[in-house]
């Protein structure tokens, strides 16, 4: 049995903390719908384990233990917070992190209509998050840099999930993003994959952020292109006012990736219906929901 197929059940997860975290064996533990690198466990009210399941290494597991605490205190909406780490060991040869637990619905289940307070919280959110970042921050291969260094996914993507009648504008959206202005600023903080999965919502608005493994130094466009793959119709204009600081050529830039991201989401539905790994069926309305904002504009 590879390392990819070992099941991950309750009692799993709590024989691993008998053995590394036991003051923490005796809460309740119950299975976290959706996730797709990582599975997610509850434990007790208040935290979740974290199981690398899909992701190839657990750089991205590192990436949220090491910067998380760091970045957690000055963010207006609440996010998941490392508390204890899991080392491989015989039972379980991958990492596992203990995290704090995001009260909330994930979006890819749920709904926004509180659509101006969603839209300002989430300004809110990246104004504080889309500060210039260190020296030793993660940069990624395939995230936070320019839209034409992603041009093979978009067409991957495109060829694969683009209705006929839609193919045109969506390439003129991806073509005017990677016409734009590039990103002259210094590298900020970026989540790097806000999509419906990654956000959370209670009362009908957001109201938190998570899934910070592919967080990085790049682009804030990145992140931008939330404004059509997260909010509802209507509110990309709102979230920008509040937001402030993106100039025209950053938000090019960021209606094309937000085409990129809705085409991913298609592709990963496509998959759920087709009953391939890690599909995910509900992604497939998500994503088409979010291409249609995204060639209104």
């Amino acid at each position: 049995m590879t390392d990819t197929e070992i099941e991950i059940t309750a009692d799993l997860v709590r024989d691993l903390l008998r053995e590394q975290h036991p003051d923490l064996a005796g809460l309740d533990i119950r299975e976290v719908a959706g996730g797709w690198g990582n599975q997610m466990w509850r434990l007790g009210d208040e935290l979740a384990v974290r199981m690398q399941r899909m992701d190839p290494t657990p750089e991205l597991q590192f990436n949220e233990r090491r910067w998380l605490p760091v970045l957690a205190p000055r963010l207006p909406l609440p996010v998941p917070t490392p508390v204890r780490s899991g080392e491989p060991s015989p039972r379980f040869p991958k990492h596992w992190t203990v995290m704090t637990w995001v009260p909330g619905d994930p979006l890819d289940c749920s709904s926004i209509s509180r659509g101006d307070h969603a839209a300002d919280a989430l300004a809110g959110f990246l104004r504080a998050l889309h500060v210039e970042a260190p020296a030793g921050a993660p940069v990624s291969g395939d995230r936070g840099g320019r839209p034409k260094e992603c041009t093979d996914g978009f067409d991957r993507f495109f060829h694969a999930v683009v209705p006929d009648a839609l193919a045109d504008d969506v390439r003129a959206v991806w073509d005017d993003a990677v016409a734009a202005p590039e990103w002259e600023g210094p590298p900020l903080w970026v989540h790097g994959d806000l999509h419906p999965a990654n956000v959370v919502v209670s009362d009908g608005t957001l109201s938190g952020v998570i899934d910070f493994g592919d967080i990085c130094a790049g682009d804030p466009a990145w992140d931008l292109a939330a404004a059509w793959v997260v909010l509802p119709a209507g509110a990309a204009s709102r979230f920008f006012d509040a937001y402030e600081r993106a100039d025209a050529g950053t938000i090019r830039r960021a209606r094309g990736l937000a085409a990129l991201r809705s085409l991913f989401l298609m592709l990963m539905g496509r998959n759920g219906d087709l009953g391939l790994p890690g599909g995910k069926p509900a992604w497939g309305p998500a994503g088409r929901a979010a291409l249609d904002r995204v060639l209104k504009g």
